[in-house]
């Protein structure tokens, strides 16, 4: 069912969608003929990324404000049919950082995830039309690299948001209204940017876009991104070993731990 929602005619929301993945995703739904409304941040970025879409609508809001999309959805007057909650910010920093920060990026980066679910999802529930909500997380979110704790934990919890958001939508409509949990890899994004031009070892944000669309159309829950350094095979790997620091008990984070360094090296040749 979940390819089903995204036909000509048929309203998507996407946040975060002045520039990089966002906006991909909101001119790919644009080709697609559907009704997009791009939310962001007040700015030129905005604006003319919706000139550039086809009949597309700008709403400059902060998602870290539950009101305002609250608003946004009577604004627009009917329950959309995809729902992407991607904005996000990145700098947090580590456990030690202070609190403030840590503060605004978990307001953006899980409570606006949160926000947008509370603000769309009842009325794409009480529909009898097929809905795809995708929130995007982060491979951080999984395998916890040290360095930016405050982002990891944001994106931790979207994946947790998320995979008990797609258990209640199936419970309350079976496969009609669907959620999905975008994993990006190394992606060539502002936020990632060093210089303008993209590293061969990023994706792009339409490669992204592109292997999202087809997850989604495939009924996957888990959109989980290669990118041109990593493979799935690697992915996978790194991801079972995490899962085994519990199982097994050993260090935290031990992937970066000195005296497990070797044995992570020789298991990744393996």
């Amino acid at each position: 069912m979940s390819g089903a929602a995204i036909v000509p005619g048929r309203l998507a929301v996407v946040t975060g969608a002045a520039s990089g993945i966002g906006l991909a995703a909101a001119r790919a739904f644009g080709v697609r003929g559907m009704r997009v409304a791009l939310v962001d941040r007040a700015g030129d970025a905005l604006d003319a990324a919706a000139r550039g879409i086809e009949g597309a609508t700008a709403h400059a809001l902060d998602v870290a404000d539950p009101d305002a999309l609250v608003t946004l959805a009577e604004e627009l007057g009917e329950p959309p049919a995809l729902l992407m909650n991607n904005a996000a910010i990145g700098a947090g920093g580590d456990v030690l950082a202070g609190v403030a920060a840590w503060r605004r990026l978990i307001d953006v980066n899980l409570m606006g995830v949160l926000h947008g679910v509370a603000a769309f999802a009842p009325a794409m529930i009480a529909s009898d039309a097929p809905g795809v909500i995708i929130n995007t997380g982060s491979k951080q979110g999984i395998t916890q690299p040290p360095g930016n704790t405050a982002y990891n934990v944001s994106k931790a919890g979207v994946k947790a948001l998320t995979e008990g958001l797609a258990h209640s939508l199936r419970e309350q409509t079976g496969e009609r209204v669907t959620a999905h949990l975008l994993i990006p890899g190394y992606t060539h994004t502002g936020m990632t940017a060093r210089t303008p031009d993209k590293p061969d070892a990023a994706w792009s944000a339409e490669q992204v876009v592109d292997y999202m669309l087809a997850g989604v159309e495939a009924g996957d829950f888990y959109i989980l991104c290669p990118d041109n350094e990593t493979t799935p095979a690697q992915d996978a790997k790194r991801i079972a070993w995490g899962a085994a620091d519990v199982s097994e008990n050993r260090p935290a984070l031990s992937r970066w731990h000195p005296a497990w360094k070797d044995a992570f090296a020789h298991y990744m040749a393996e």
